[in-house]
């Protein structure tokens, strides 16, 4: 059966996980771990996000981060915090901005975390961001990049950032990026009305197992889905003058494998999302609208 098969195919994973676990790569991974853990440092994302949106520059973006290091944060001198702009929308021209120096924490600007670790936290509005990049109306739009990174120092003047930190690092086992990319949205301040597009896929094929888009306009909701296959299309329309309209991802039984795209009337690929697409209300991109 489908789904005996698939169960299997899981269990073949982990299985194969178990056993590679222990061999010489392995070994590789926990090499490395104890040699960046002992003899280096790392500052590790507690959390981080946000939404900068185009057409609210009070809108805002921030993340709070760990120093961790052989002394237990002993050895941390300093974390100096970098700002630069990435254009990546031509119509308006190149407003590419260079790395600029805009906050310096000291180990008097950590409190202690959970574990006793230093902890620091920045947020900023987007106009605030435009503001230190010396970028007005007109410079930028959504699409574009505002790029965040860290450097920190420890007491004997090395120096640790995400030029220098290997995968192990900056992925999932220490969550140790030292760079953040948030992305300016086109959030409309009203439904853009108009014909959207729903592409839905799954990679195994037979359809998404239960998992939907649902739709709310003006109260009436109406859910899509891939009953079977590997792709499909659907339509819905937002009448002119609606004044609600959401568009959330409900889960099914094998979210892995299902991916899906929203096209705006506008033209514009408004969302993009999966394989385990976000479940909950989604935010629409439309700069155009």
């Amino acid at each position: 059966m489908k789904i005996n098969n698939k169960i299997l195919g899981a269990i073949i994973g982990v299985s194969s996980l178990l056993i590679t676990s222990c061999d010489d790569d392995g070994g590789k991974v926990i090499d490395e771990v104890f040699a960046e853990t002992t003899r280096g440092a790392v500052l590790r994302t507690i959390e981080s996000g946000g939404i900068l949106d185009r057409f609210d520059t009070s809108t805002t973006f921030g993340f709070t981060f760990e120093e961790q290091d052989y002394e237990d944060g002993d050895l941390l001198e300093k974390v100096d915090l970098y700002i630069s702009f990435d254009d990546n929308t031509e119509a308006n021209g190149d407003s590419t901005v260079d790395e600029i120096l805009i906050e310096t924490f000291m180990p008097a600007d950590f409190t202690d975390g959970e574990f006793g670790l230093p902890r620091a936290s920045y947020e900023t509005t987007l106009a605030n961001a435009l503001s230190q990049l010396g970028l007005i109306e007109g410079d930028f739009d959504g699409g574009d990049a505002i790029q965040f990174r860290l450097i920190l120092t420890l007491t004997d003047g090395r120096t640790f950032t995400n030029d220098d930190s290997t995968g192990t690092i900056t992925g999932s086992f220490f969550n140790a990026p030292y760079f953040y990319n948030p992305i300016i949205k086109c959030i409309p301040p009203a439904p853009v009305a108009g014909e959207y597009t729903i592409t839905l896929e799954d990679s195994y094929g037979d359809g998404w197992n239960g998992a939907s888009i649902d739709v709310v306009i003006d109260g009436v909701e109406s859910s899509y889905t891939l009953a079977s296959g590997a792709s499909g299309t659907e339509t819905f329309t937002v009448p002119e003058g609606t004044a609600e309209f959401t568009l959330a991802f409900s889960s099914g039984d094998w979210d892995s494998e299902v991916t899906y795209e929203i096209e705006a009337p506008t033209g514009e690929l408004a969302l993009s999302d999966g394989p385990s697409p976000t479940v909950g209300i989604q935010t629409l991109n439309i700069c155009g609208g």
